[in-house]
């Protein structure tokens, strides 16, 4: 089969529709038969991870992990850098970031948790991946421009231009078929599908093209009404006390209109809180916007405050704990680091061997 050559024209990005027709058909798959599915999910560690990442993307992924799914969660500490100039208090906040896993749900013994940079082989899948995408395709991705556009360094470097193959090793390193994501990531899932389809055709059938499960993640604002956001210092961290998350909430930010809606579209703020009041009591958000009624914003923070921290209460007790015996979060990434090195080595083999590199 001739090698698809790089194309100037844009990599064809399937619909939101299309993929979220396609997740429900995946949803039934992995029902009847998780083990046919590995996925690879993960975060960049640049601070605690908040309500936001909670409802977002950790609850699917201990779903997953628990139906049976093989899970590898990557912390992307070589992702820190894509677009900053430092990578400050890295080692802090990898153990934040693997705490916060474990607490969540997320089992050592059933998921392979690693840190990107101790696995050497996975970078080096860079290299012959780069050779699979034009220049302009890169520049056309619309996820890379906005984080460009939004970039903390003083000038873009390659490490972020780059960004989608580097997201393209991180999932096919492991031989993932599945990944969670939201609809804005569909591009670089994308074009990690062509990096694979390319490869294979070049050279020998060796990545699987992995597919995408559309998260339909609530949209939760910060308590400043915009993005929530680690470093806008307008989330509640899954690891805040009760109190921190009462002053943090009694500071978020609401409307003129004492009466009590859900209404998303006109009053999103104040929908913001109620959905996430909803979420953390498992009610519907037109309920709870009822029930508060003319209790005003006083009341609605209170419903929220206190639905928050007896939601979360369990985690956080989870955290404490495991806070208390840091010996067993290194060990967690050592035995992580271990298998994902056992398989990122593999696939280098077989890459190399596929592309006449085996000496």
């Amino acid at each position: 089969m001739p090698a698809e050559p790089l194309s100037e024209t844009p990599v064809p990005v399937p619909g939101a529709d299309a993929a979220r027709a396609r997740s429900v058909e995946l949803e039934r798959e992995i029902a009847r038969d998780p083990g046919a599915f590995r996925i690879l999910t993960g975060d960049r560690p640049t601070g605690r991870l908040h309500l936001g990442h909670w409802f977002g993307t950790l609850r699917g992924r201990v779903r997953l992990q628990d139906a049976g799914v093989e899970t590898f969660v990557l912390v992307a500490d070589y992702q820190v850098l894509t677009d900053r100039d430092v990578a400050d208090h890295l080692d802090a906040y990898v153990r934040d970031l693997v705490l916060d896993y474990l607490a969540a749900g997320i089992d050592p013994a059933r998921s392979t948790v690693f840190r990107h940079s101790a696995v050497p082989a996975l970078n080096q899948l860079m290299l012959p991946f780069l050779s699979l995408v034009s220049v302009a395709e890169l520049r056309r991705n619309p996820t890379v421009k906005d984080e460009i556009a939004h970039s903390r360094q003083s000038a873009v470097s390659g490490l972020m231009f780059t960004y989608p193959v580097h997201q393209a090793a991180d999932i096919l390193f492991c031989g993932a078929n599945l990944v969670p994501v939201g609809q804005d990531q569909l591009p670089h899932l994308e074009l990690t599908r062509t990096i694979a389809r390319r490869f294979n055709d070049r050279y020998a059938p060796v990545f699987p093209e992995p597919e995408a499960l559309l998260s339909e993640a609530p949209l939760l604002l910060g308590t400043d009404g915009g993005k929530m956001s680690k470093s806008r210092g307008n989330a509640i961290a899954l690891s805040a006390t009760a109190d921190e998350t009462a002053r943090i909430l009694k500071g978020a930010r609401t409307d003129a209109d004492r009466h009590i809606t859900y209404d998303p579209e006109h009053r999103p703020e104040v929908s913001s809180l109620v959905l996430l009041a909803a979420l953390c009591q498992d009610r519907d958000p037109r309920a709870v916007a009822e029930e508060i009624g003319d209790g005003g914003a006083a009341l609605l923070k209170k419903t929220v405050t206190e639905a928050v921290n007896e939601h979360l209460a369990p985690l956080r007790a989870r955290r404490a704990e495991l806070a208390a015996d840091p010996g067993h979060v290194d060990q967690v990434l050592r035995d992580g680091n271990a298998h994902a090195n056992e398989v990122a080595d593999a696939t280098l083999t077989r890459v190399s061997t596929a592309m006449g590199m085996r000496a």
